[in-house]
């Protein structure tokens, strides 16, 4: 079985979010599958999805501070600046993270870790709404009976 949905996610402050709960709400053609996996691809090159700890918001907080120190804004050295001091270091981090998840579905249930959550790391100060395409590919739950 195949299903492909299209994600709108809000729009957010520069930051990583944990936006686990808000994906699955968007997908409840999850709860119907057996053994699968979920592709998540971010629409975006300023903006990246990872999967982190996803009980203490320090976790983001340091990880936006070391991207920050990293990729700084305004580096002299960046010469694509159309949208800002922030356009090119928003590439590089989208980059260096990545716009794409696969995640494991087992018994209707994404079959994240105890301590996962996915992030949606947005690397830009005034961000519009992302969008998600997210196939999920599996074996149905059988029908009781």
């Amino acid at each position: 079985m195949w299903h492909q949905t299209d994600i709108r996610l809000r729009p957010r402050a520069r930051g990583f979010h944990l936006v686990t709960d808000e994906i699955v709400a968007a997908l409840p053609a999850l709860r119907g599958i057996e053994t699968g996996l979920l592709h998540l691809f971010l629409q975006h090159t300023s903006a990246a999805l990872t999967i982190n700890e996803n009980a203490d918001p320090t976790v983001r907080k340091d990880f936006e501070r070391w991207f920050d120190q990293a990729v700084p804004d305004g580096a002299p050295y960046f010469r694509h600046v159309d949208e800002g001091a922030e356009d090119m270091p928003a590439h590089i981090k989208s980059s260096l993270l990545s716009c794409e998840l696969h995640v494991p579905i087992g018994h209707g249930r994404l079959r994240l870790g105890t301590w996962q959550g996915i992030y949606l790391c947005e690397h830009r100060d005034e961000a519009s709404a992302r969008h998600i395409v997210a196939t999920i590919q599996g074996k149905p739950i059988a029908a009781a009976g």
